[in-house]
Protein backbone atom coordinates (compact mmCIF):
# COMPACT_ATOMS: atom_id res chain seq x y z
CA UNK A 1 0.00 0.00 0.00
CA UNK A 2 1.37 3.38 -0.84
CA UNK A 3 2.31 5.71 2.10
CA UNK A 4 -0.42 8.58 0.97
CA UNK A 5 -3.42 6.22 1.43
CA UNK A 6 -2.57 4.84 5.16
CA UNK A 7 -5.06 6.70 7.29
CA UNK A 8 -3.16 8.84 10.50
CA UNK A 9 -4.76 7.58 13.85
CA UNK A 10 -7.33 9.75 15.09
CA UNK A 11 -6.33 8.78 19.16
CA UNK A 12 -2.95 9.86 18.50
CA UNK A 13 -2.34 13.95 19.62
CA UNK A 14 1.33 13.92 19.01
CA UNK A 15 3.95 12.12 17.25
CA UNK A 16 7.82 13.04 17.90
CA UNK A 17 9.45 11.51 15.47
CA UNK A 18 11.55 8.77 15.55
CA UNK A 19 11.20 8.67 19.51
CA UNK A 20 7.13 8.32 20.81
CA UNK A 21 4.05 8.66 20.36
CA UNK A 22 1.26 10.75 22.65
CA UNK A 23 -2.20 9.56 22.69
CA UNK A 24 -5.00 12.16 23.12
CA UNK A 25 -6.05 10.20 26.71
CA UNK A 26 -2.64 11.14 27.66
CA UNK A 27 -0.35 7.70 27.22
CA UNK A 28 2.81 7.63 25.55
CA UNK A 29 4.38 4.92 23.66
CA UNK A 30 8.15 5.18 23.22
CA UNK A 31 8.96 3.49 19.62
CA UNK A 32 12.72 3.30 19.64
CA UNK A 33 14.91 3.25 22.80
CA UNK A 34 13.10 0.32 24.44
CA UNK A 35 14.81 -2.60 24.72
CA UNK A 36 16.81 -3.69 27.95
CA UNK A 37 19.57 -6.34 28.94
CA UNK A 38 20.34 -7.21 31.90
CA UNK A 39 23.92 -6.51 33.95
CA UNK A 40 26.54 -8.94 34.29
CA UNK A 41 29.87 -10.17 32.95
CA UNK A 42 31.04 -9.80 29.06
CA UNK A 43 32.57 -12.64 28.43
CA UNK A 44 34.85 -11.31 25.55
CA UNK A 45 36.39 -8.16 27.66
CA UNK A 46 35.49 -9.75 31.29
CA UNK A 47 33.87 -5.99 32.01
CA UNK A 48 31.08 -6.82 34.72
CA UNK A 49 28.43 -4.44 35.52
CA UNK A 50 26.00 -4.17 38.45
CA UNK A 51 22.97 -1.98 39.13
CA UNK A 52 22.75 -0.11 41.92
CA UNK A 53 19.87 2.58 43.62
CA UNK A 54 21.52 5.95 44.30
CA UNK A 55 19.07 7.62 45.74
CA UNK A 56 16.08 5.10 47.05
CA UNK A 57 13.80 8.75 48.08
CA UNK A 58 13.85 9.59 44.36
CA UNK A 59 14.73 6.24 42.31
CA UNK A 60 17.06 7.19 41.01
CA UNK A 61 19.82 4.72 40.33
CA UNK A 62 22.80 3.93 37.80
CA UNK A 63 24.44 0.79 36.32
CA UNK A 64 27.93 0.53 37.17
CA UNK A 65 30.46 -0.70 35.07
CA UNK A 66 34.05 -2.78 36.08
CA UNK A 67 37.10 -3.57 34.11
CA UNK A 68 39.15 -6.77 34.25
CA UNK A 69 41.20 -5.71 37.15
CA UNK A 70 43.25 -7.68 39.13
CA UNK A 71 42.82 -6.80 42.67
CA UNK A 72 42.30 -4.31 45.41
CA UNK A 73 45.86 -3.73 45.32
CA UNK A 74 45.86 -2.94 41.52
CA UNK A 75 46.86 0.47 40.35
CA UNK A 76 44.06 2.77 40.94
CA UNK A 77 41.50 3.99 37.59
CA UNK A 78 39.84 6.37 36.30
CA UNK A 79 35.83 7.36 36.66
CA UNK A 80 33.82 7.76 34.34
CA UNK A 81 30.63 9.30 35.06
CA UNK A 82 28.28 8.75 31.69
CA UNK A 83 25.05 10.22 30.39
CA UNK A 84 23.06 8.60 27.90
CA UNK A 85 21.55 10.26 24.97
CA UNK A 86 17.68 10.00 23.85
CA UNK A 87 16.53 13.13 23.44
CA UNK A 88 15.47 13.51 27.10
CA UNK A 89 12.51 10.86 26.24
CA UNK A 90 13.74 7.87 25.46
CA UNK A 91 16.81 4.90 26.08
CA UNK A 92 17.94 3.94 29.26
CA UNK A 93 21.08 2.55 31.02
CA UNK A 94 19.76 -0.96 29.78
CA UNK A 95 19.51 -0.36 26.14
CA UNK A 96 21.58 -2.91 25.00
CA UNK A 97 23.14 -0.21 22.49
CA UNK A 98 24.34 1.72 25.70
CA UNK A 99 25.33 -1.39 27.86
CA UNK A 100 27.38 -2.34 25.02
CA UNK A 101 28.97 0.79 24.48
CA UNK A 102 30.01 1.53 27.77
CA UNK A 103 31.70 -2.51 28.18
CA UNK A 104 33.28 -0.80 25.14
CA UNK A 105 34.44 2.29 26.75
CA UNK A 106 35.10 0.45 30.19
CA UNK A 107 37.73 -2.16 28.50
CA UNK A 108 39.31 0.52 25.84
CA UNK A 109 40.13 3.01 28.89
CA UNK A 110 40.60 1.07 31.59
CA UNK A 111 38.21 2.87 33.89
CA UNK A 112 34.87 2.16 36.52
CA UNK A 113 32.16 3.53 34.52
CA UNK A 114 28.44 4.64 36.87
CA UNK A 115 25.82 5.34 33.36
CA UNK A 116 22.87 7.25 35.53
CA UNK A 117 19.31 6.31 34.80
CA UNK A 118 17.99 9.58 34.83
CA UNK A 119 14.14 10.52 34.61
CA UNK A 120 12.83 11.02 31.14
CA UNK A 121 9.81 13.44 29.84
CA UNK A 122 6.91 13.38 30.35
CA UNK A 123 6.54 11.39 33.10
CA UNK A 124 9.33 13.48 34.49
CA UNK A 125 9.76 17.12 33.15
CA UNK A 126 12.55 18.89 32.90
CA UNK A 127 14.65 19.46 34.76
CA UNK A 128 14.65 16.81 36.41
CA UNK A 129 17.21 14.83 34.52
CA UNK A 130 19.91 17.72 35.27
CA UNK A 131 18.42 17.01 39.19
CA UNK A 132 19.04 13.41 39.53
CA UNK A 133 22.30 13.10 37.73
CA UNK A 134 23.59 16.16 40.16
CA UNK A 135 22.38 13.94 42.98
CA UNK A 136 24.12 11.32 41.63
CA UNK A 137 27.28 13.11 40.95
CA UNK A 138 26.85 14.30 44.68
CA UNK A 139 26.37 11.27 45.50
CA UNK A 140 30.29 10.18 43.54
CA UNK A 141 31.61 13.18 45.80
CA UNK A 142 30.44 11.95 49.04
CA UNK A 143 32.07 8.42 48.46
CA UNK A 144 35.28 10.42 47.75
CA UNK A 145 35.32 10.56 50.75
CA UNK A 146 33.55 8.32 52.74
CA UNK A 147 30.57 10.44 53.83
CA UNK A 148 28.21 7.98 52.89
CA UNK A 149 27.13 5.51 55.38
CA UNK A 150 26.98 2.57 52.54
CA UNK A 151 30.34 2.75 50.54
CA UNK A 152 30.36 1.27 47.37
CA UNK A 153 33.26 -1.26 46.94
CA UNK A 154 33.82 -0.87 43.31
CA UNK A 155 34.69 2.66 44.00
CA UNK A 156 36.17 2.51 47.55
CA UNK A 157 38.72 0.11 46.12
CA UNK A 158 39.43 0.90 42.15
CA UNK A 159 38.49 4.36 41.62
CA UNK A 160 40.66 7.70 41.87
CA UNK A 161 38.43 9.96 42.73
CA UNK A 162 41.37 12.68 41.49
CA UNK A 163 40.35 11.38 38.02
CA UNK A 164 36.70 12.01 37.50
CA UNK A 165 35.31 12.29 34.22
CA UNK A 166 31.58 13.75 32.61
CA UNK A 167 31.04 11.92 29.81
CA UNK A 168 27.94 12.21 27.29
CA UNK A 169 26.27 11.22 23.53
CA UNK A 170 23.53 14.01 22.83
CA UNK A 171 21.13 15.21 25.34
CA UNK A 172 24.00 13.05 27.62
CA UNK A 173 26.25 15.57 26.39
CA UNK A 174 23.98 17.96 27.17
CA UNK A 175 23.81 17.72 30.47
CA UNK A 176 27.71 16.54 30.82
CA UNK A 177 27.41 20.59 29.87
CA UNK A 178 25.36 21.83 32.45
CA UNK A 179 26.43 20.17 35.40
CA UNK A 180 30.25 21.25 34.52
CA UNK A 181 29.11 24.75 34.63
CA UNK A 182 26.90 24.25 37.91
CA UNK A 183 29.56 22.97 39.85
CA UNK A 184 31.67 25.83 39.90
CA UNK A 185 29.52 27.74 41.71
CA UNK A 186 27.70 24.85 43.57
CA UNK A 187 29.93 23.48 46.29
CA UNK A 188 30.15 19.25 46.00
CA UNK A 189 31.03 17.45 48.96
CA UNK A 190 34.76 17.46 49.44
CA UNK A 191 35.60 20.24 46.59
CA UNK A 192 35.29 16.99 44.42
CA UNK A 193 37.22 17.61 41.19
CA UNK A 194 35.41 16.94 37.63
CA UNK A 195 39.39 16.38 35.52
CA UNK A 196 37.61 16.69 32.13
CA UNK A 197 34.15 16.26 29.99
CA UNK A 198 33.67 14.36 26.86
CA UNK A 199 31.06 15.66 24.79
CA UNK A 200 29.82 12.89 21.93
CA UNK A 201 27.46 14.36 19.17
CA UNK A 202 26.20 17.33 21.78
CA UNK A 203 22.50 18.31 21.63
CA UNK A 204 22.54 22.13 21.60
CA UNK A 205 20.39 23.80 19.23
CA UNK A 206 18.73 27.24 18.44
CA UNK A 207 15.89 28.87 17.15
CA UNK A 208 18.45 30.61 14.03
CA UNK A 209 19.83 28.12 11.51
CA UNK A 210 23.30 27.88 11.25
CA UNK A 211 25.54 26.23 8.65
CA UNK A 212 24.00 22.68 7.31
CA UNK A 213 20.48 23.94 9.55
CA UNK A 214 20.37 26.14 6.77
CA UNK A 215 20.06 23.80 3.83
CA UNK A 216 18.06 21.36 5.64
CA UNK A 217 15.04 22.36 6.51
CA UNK A 218 13.12 19.57 7.32
CA UNK A 219 15.47 18.15 9.64
CA UNK A 220 15.80 21.54 11.42
CA UNK A 221 11.75 21.16 11.53
CA UNK A 222 12.16 18.02 13.46
CA UNK A 223 14.97 18.36 16.03
CA UNK A 224 13.19 22.00 16.96
CA UNK A 225 10.35 19.54 17.35
CA UNK A 226 12.11 17.30 19.40
CA UNK A 227 13.08 20.52 21.88
CA UNK A 228 9.40 22.02 21.74
CA UNK A 229 8.10 18.83 23.10
CA UNK A 230 10.52 18.66 25.72
CA UNK A 231 11.16 22.31 26.74
CA UNK A 232 9.94 23.43 30.11
CA UNK A 233 9.16 27.05 29.63
CA UNK A 234 6.22 28.28 28.42
CA UNK A 235 7.63 29.78 25.17
CA UNK A 236 8.94 25.93 23.94
CA UNK A 237 11.53 28.06 22.44
CA UNK A 238 14.62 26.74 20.80
CA UNK A 239 16.76 29.14 22.52
CA UNK A 240 15.93 28.15 26.17
CA UNK A 241 19.40 27.84 28.21
CA UNK A 242 19.41 24.28 28.79
CA UNK A 243 19.62 23.76 25.06
CA UNK A 244 21.17 27.11 23.74
CA UNK A 245 24.18 28.08 26.04
CA UNK A 246 24.77 31.08 23.49
CA UNK A 247 21.56 32.72 24.60
CA UNK A 248 21.49 35.74 26.26
CA UNK A 249 21.79 35.39 29.93
CA UNK A 250 23.72 32.19 29.48
CA UNK A 251 26.48 31.68 31.62
CA UNK A 252 30.13 31.94 29.80
CA UNK A 253 32.45 28.62 29.10
CA UNK A 254 34.84 30.56 30.89
CA UNK A 255 33.53 28.78 33.77
CA UNK A 256 33.21 25.46 33.27
CA UNK A 257 34.73 23.49 36.10
CA UNK A 258 36.91 20.96 34.83
CA UNK A 259 40.88 20.81 33.07
CA UNK A 260 40.07 19.30 29.81
CA UNK A 261 37.32 19.11 27.53
CA UNK A 262 37.02 16.82 23.96
CA UNK A 263 34.32 17.56 21.92
CA UNK A 264 33.13 15.10 19.28
CA UNK A 265 31.03 15.80 16.22
CA UNK A 266 29.99 13.60 13.32
CA UNK A 267 30.04 15.04 9.87
CA UNK A 268 26.42 14.43 8.50
CA UNK A 269 25.17 15.23 11.91
CA UNK A 270 22.27 17.93 12.13
CA UNK A 271 23.67 18.46 15.39
CA UNK A 272 27.33 19.06 14.09
CA UNK A 273 27.41 22.71 13.58
CA UNK A 274 26.45 22.93 16.77
CA UNK A 275 29.19 21.25 18.47
CA UNK A 276 32.14 23.13 16.68
CA UNK A 277 29.92 26.34 17.50
CA UNK A 278 30.57 25.36 21.43
CA UNK A 279 34.26 24.21 20.64
CA UNK A 280 34.55 27.97 18.77
CA UNK A 281 33.33 29.89 21.44
CA UNK A 282 34.82 27.53 24.31
CA UNK A 283 38.38 29.09 22.50
CA UNK A 284 37.01 32.23 22.35
CA UNK A 285 35.71 32.32 26.23
CA UNK A 286 38.68 32.67 27.86
CA UNK A 287 38.69 29.23 29.55
CA UNK A 288 42.37 28.22 30.09
CA UNK A 289 42.12 24.26 30.06
CA UNK A 290 43.07 21.86 27.92
CA UNK A 291 40.62 21.95 24.20
CA UNK A 292 40.44 19.38 21.51
CA UNK A 293 37.57 18.90 18.86
CA UNK A 294 37.29 15.38 16.62
CA UNK A 295 35.16 14.92 13.66
CA UNK A 296 34.43 11.86 12.35
CA UNK A 297 34.04 11.74 8.16
CA UNK A 298 31.04 10.03 6.32
CA UNK A 299 28.99 9.59 9.76
CA UNK A 300 25.85 10.86 11.49
CA UNK A 301 24.32 11.20 14.90
CA UNK A 302 25.94 8.52 17.33
CA UNK A 303 26.49 6.43 15.26
CA UNK A 304 28.76 4.62 17.76
CA UNK A 305 26.03 3.48 18.92
CA UNK A 306 24.35 1.66 16.75
CA UNK A 307 27.14 0.72 14.61
CA UNK A 308 29.74 -0.35 17.24
CA UNK A 309 32.01 -3.05 15.44
CA UNK A 310 32.61 -0.22 12.85
CA UNK A 311 36.83 0.77 12.73
CA UNK A 312 34.83 4.54 12.83
CA UNK A 313 33.09 3.56 16.01
CA UNK A 314 36.01 1.72 17.31
CA UNK A 315 38.22 4.93 16.59
CA UNK A 316 35.76 7.21 18.62
CA UNK A 317 35.93 4.84 21.59
CA UNK A 318 39.94 4.61 21.92
CA UNK A 319 40.13 8.60 21.25
CA UNK A 320 37.56 9.22 23.98
CA UNK A 321 39.75 6.53 26.23
CA UNK A 322 43.14 7.87 25.13
CA UNK A 323 41.27 11.25 26.25
CA UNK A 324 40.87 9.91 29.83
CA UNK A 325 44.29 8.43 30.13
CA UNK A 326 45.87 11.38 29.02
Amino acid sequence: MDSSQLKPDPEIALEVFPYLRVFKDGTVERIAGTQVVPAGVDPQTGVESKDIVIAPETSVSARLYRPNLPGKNHKKVPLVVYFHGGAFCISSVADPLYHHSLIMLVADANAIAISVEYSRVPEHPLPDAYEDCWAVLRWVAAQAVGDHHEQEPWLKDYVDFGRVFLVGDSAGANISHHLALRAMNSKLPGNLKILGIGLIHPYFWGESPIGSEVTEPVRKAMVDNWWRYVCPSEDKSCDDPLINPFTDGSPSLAGLACDKILVIVAEKDILRDRGKLYYENLVKSGWSGSKDIMETPGEDHVFHIFDPNSEKAKNLIKRLASFINE
